[in-house]
């Protein structure tokens, strides 16, 4: 039997619920793209905290020899303690591949280094030439390939909720810190203004909010590659520990001094990655 009430009481019905699916769909995208702004943000934030680095050369305006030697040792006891850090936050992921990150690290940054010492590729960067130009090319080109891992670190973590998110993008920003003073400890003694080396302290954290938007949308994706960028970025950054930093910090300081300052930095940064979890 056509009973013309119930049919438009079915139409009506129908109507509300493609109206609900349509407000719902447009409820996830708005939730996505609220999502995806706060993880760019976040991701910028941390990237910014790099230029932290260059401030206290704002203050030191003729660094003594003694006081440089000391900044490269807390540079290189905070990021030896950063780098074991991404290590272990790798082996969360996939052991295997965490350590082959690592080596492909070691490998990348050797190879690059060789290459840059290379006579017939003359280096010029931030009004440098020659050495000078070499070291800070290799040092800020470091930090600049392993900041696209640690864009990618920020979007997978916000995948997994926004508490992660929050405290990987805070781990990630007292990480870049340190980061930013071992590029500003390269570019200001050579004549380099504090500005100019917060500048490209900052320019070279830039890949962490242009890869955390990809990685956020796209987790599963990036999820199995996160351990190799991870063990990438710790080789690297072990490498130029023992290779610029420490070295450094002994020619301007005492070995007893640069080693007291380097445990105290390693101990302090372990320390606080222990108290924000």
């Amino acid at each position: 039997m056509f009973l013309p009430g119930r049919c438009w009481s079915i139409r009506r019905l129908n109507s509300e619920n493609a109206s609900s699916r349509a407000a719902a769909a447009r409820g996830v995208g708005d939730m996505e793209s609220a999502g995806a702004s706060s993880v760019f943000l976040f991701a910028l934030l941390t990237a910014v905290a790099t230029g932290l680095g260059a401030v206290p050369f704002a203050f030191a305006k003729h660094p003594t020899r003694r006081w440089l030697g000391v900044s490269n040792a807390v540079a290189a006891g905070l990021m030896l303690a950063a780098s074991f850090g991404l290590i272990y936050e790798g082996m969360n992921y996939g052991p295997l591949r965490a350590l082959a990150g690592a080596l492909l690290g070691l490998a990348f940054i050797v190879v690059a280094r060789r290459s840059l010492r290379q006579e017939e590729h003359p280096a010029v960067f931030a009004s440098m030439s020659g050495f000078d130009a070499r070291k800070a090319l290799l040092i800020v080109g470091v930090m600049t390939i392993h900041s696209f891992t640690e864009g990618v670190g920020i979007g997978v973590s916000f995948g997994g909720g926004e508490a992660l998110g929050l405290f990987i993008s805070l781990a990630l920003a007292v990480h870049n810190v340190p980061e930013g003073l071992a590029i500003s400890l390269v570019l200001v003694p050579r004549g380099v203004g504090w500005v100019r080396a917060a500048f490209w302290s900052i320019f070279s954290s830039l890949p962490q909010p242009l890869m955390a938007v990809p990685a956020f949308f796209f987790v599963e994706v990036f999820r199995p590659l996160l351990p190799y960028g991870l063990g990438f970025a710790a080789g690297a950054m072990i490498w130029m520990v023992f290779s610029e930093l420490v070295p450094d910090a002994n020619e301007e300081a005492s070995s007893n001094l640069v080693a007291v300052v380097i445990t105290v930095s390693v101990v302090a940064m372990v320390a606080f990655q222990v108290l924000i979890r």
